[in-house]
């Protein structure tokens, strides 16, 4: 932005997230699973836009959490190449370490690992992390307030729907934000509640170029994709045109003089 305002350019920025999915208590468990996975786990959670804060109602979240955690054990970890891969390594090597300081550092506040949290044992080299799952984090936590840009998903629970908006929203971002419900009236109340430029209901991630993508607060301004990325590529010019053929008339002629 200020290397931009010195020639006073527009700038469109769409930046980092730490988007929640809110998950209530009407949910087919399995399918809930498999989309709060989905959300955090595709591309091995690098995207800005990974619903890696899970919300989670109070009711259901120990079976919720056991059907989660088999999903993500489930996880086919391997080469890229390989058929049916669906979790390669991240991006380097600093990454990587990044990631794992991030797991430490939670698990020193207090957090507590569900699963994974290191590197899989069947893969020796290559910067592999397990689809980790923590919990027992409180909103001050760093793994729960910092993008973590891996397969890390932090998890908190609600008791009731205002709860889990205040808490999906006490964030510096809003890039995306996902709810998971059978009750289509509540996911209209939440969505339009929710301080996010993209949000998914009974889905996480499923994007289109048609549709436009962005975010507020600290996850930046202006929308790509869709037309509403190309206004950032136009400029509106005003033209007016007088037609009537009686002067002005706000001076007085001199012709009348």
């Amino acid at each position: 932005m200020s290397s931009a305002a010195q020639l006073v350019k527009p700038v469109t920025l769409e930046l980092g997230g730490k988007s929640p999915i809110l998950v209530f208590d009407d949910v087919d468990l399995d399918k809930a699973a498999e989309w709060t996975a989905f959300g955090c786990f595709w591309t091995n959670g690098q995207i800005c836009s990974a619903t890696s804060r899970l919300l989670v109602h109070e009711s259901i979240a120990d079976a919720f959490l056991d059907r989660l955690g088999k999903w993500c054990k489930n996880i086919k970890i391997s080469d890229p190449l390989e058929e049916g891969c669906r979790l390669g390594p991240v991006v380097s090597k600093g990454q990587y370490e990044k990631i794992l300081k991030f797991i430490s550092t939670a698990k020193s506040e207090g957090a507590t690992v569900l699963c994974g949290g290191s590197r899989p044992e069947h893969l020796k080299r290559g910067y592999f992390v397990q689809p980790t799952i923590i919990s027992n984090v409180t909103p001050s936590m760093q793994i729960w307030r910092e993008e973590v840009f891996g397969p890390v998903l932090s998890v908190k629970t609600f008791s009731s729907e205002e709860e889990a908006i205040e808490l999906a929203n006490d964030t510096h971002y809003g890039l995306g934000a996902a709810v998971i419900s059978k009750d289509l009236d509540r996911c209209e109340r939440v969505t339009k509640a929710l301080v996010a430029g993209i949000v998914w209901v009974n889905c996480s991630q499923p994007c289109f170029c048609q549709a436009p993508w962005g975010g507020t607060k600290r996850s930046g301004f202006g929308r790509e994709l869709g037309e509403w990325g190309l206004e950032n590529y136009l400029n509106i010019k005003q033209v007016t045109q007088y037609k009537s053929d009686d002067p002005w008339g706000w001076y007085k002629s001199p012709s009348k003089l």
